[in-house]
């Protein structure tokens, strides 16, 4: 079985990932069950310039059309609700919203890139008592700007016990050294593997045990086909999670990273 914790839906530029693409793409490299977000909830670009307001929709429009999306694939699809913690905070709708779905949510996200506001930032206060009331695990990009850094969600995490985050892409662009030593210091802190390179997660697993590291990999950022070759027609690196870990893992380590974590961590 395999569990990836991290994908997408939705069309903002450069970005266009369907929720056809991303069900073809399950299908053809046997993954069997996704949490998917929808990129439309982004709130600055890759600059850090706000989304000019033509691309902007409010965060529960996104729910809602989330959840209409994945509603039909329950048996394959699960929501991780990406808020947009600069303009926008959780509002009686979206508590409305998630009580009507809790069977299909089964975590929150948020990107501290796209939304340049840092996870221990006083703000999101709210956030994590919505998580803490429900049991939901935040999910959080990591890497690219100082507010995305991994310490800022170490610290939300230090201060949240009671919650579960996870570190996606253990400091995107970087050699995830940080984020590494990180991972060993709280119980409640755990990494994905998306856009990780194997031998870090290697390392992960044999520095801090295999109930650390969840399988993610940002499907269908590079069309149907990501977890196959990137855009430039190279071997994905997920093709090393796919064939080489598992030869290079003991079965009950390999089981813990593609399924079983993501299994206890998010109640599938």
């Amino acid at each position: 079985m395999i569990i990836d914790t991290h994908t997408h839906i939705g069309t903002i530029p450069p970005f266009d990932m369907s929720l056809t693409q991303l069900l073809r793409s399950m299908d053809k490299y046997g993954i069997d069950f996704s949490l998917v977000s929808n990129v439309e909830a982004v709130e600055n670009d890759h600059a850090g310039n706000p989304v000019p307001p033509q691309w902007q929709k409010p965060q529960n429009q996104v729910l809602r059309e989330t959840l209409h999306a994945a509603r039909p694939y329950a048996d394959r699809l699960g929501v991780l609700p990406w808020l947009k913690i600069r303009q926008e905070l959780p509002d009686a709708e979206f508590l409305r919203l998630l009580q009507e779905n809790r069977d299909l949510i089964y975590g929150l996200k948020l990107h501290p890139f796209h939304s340049r506001t840092a996870p221990d930032d006083e703000r999101l206060e709210p956030v994590y008592r919505i998580a803490a009331e429900y049991g939901l695990p935040v999910v959080s990009h990591t890497g690219g700007c100082e507010e995305a850094m991994s310490p800022h969600l170490y610290n939300a995490a230090k201060r949240h016990p009671e919650i579960n985050f996870v570190m996606v892409h253990m400091d995107l662009g970087t050699d995830n050294r940080t984020a590494l030593e990180l991972l060993g210091k709280l119980p409640n802190l755990y990494g994905d593997t998306t856009w990780v390179p194997a031998a870090t997660t290697k390392e992960a697993i044999r520095r801090w045990g295999s109930e650390k590291m969840l399988f993610g990999t940002d499907n269908t950022i590079d069309g149907e086909d990501t977890l196959l070759h990137n855009k430039t027609g190279d071997r994905s690196l997920y093709q090393q999670y796919f064939h080489e870990l598992r030869e290079q893992l003991s079965a009950s380590d390999y089981d813990n990273l593609m399924y079983k974590n993501a299994q206890r961590i998010f109640g599938l």
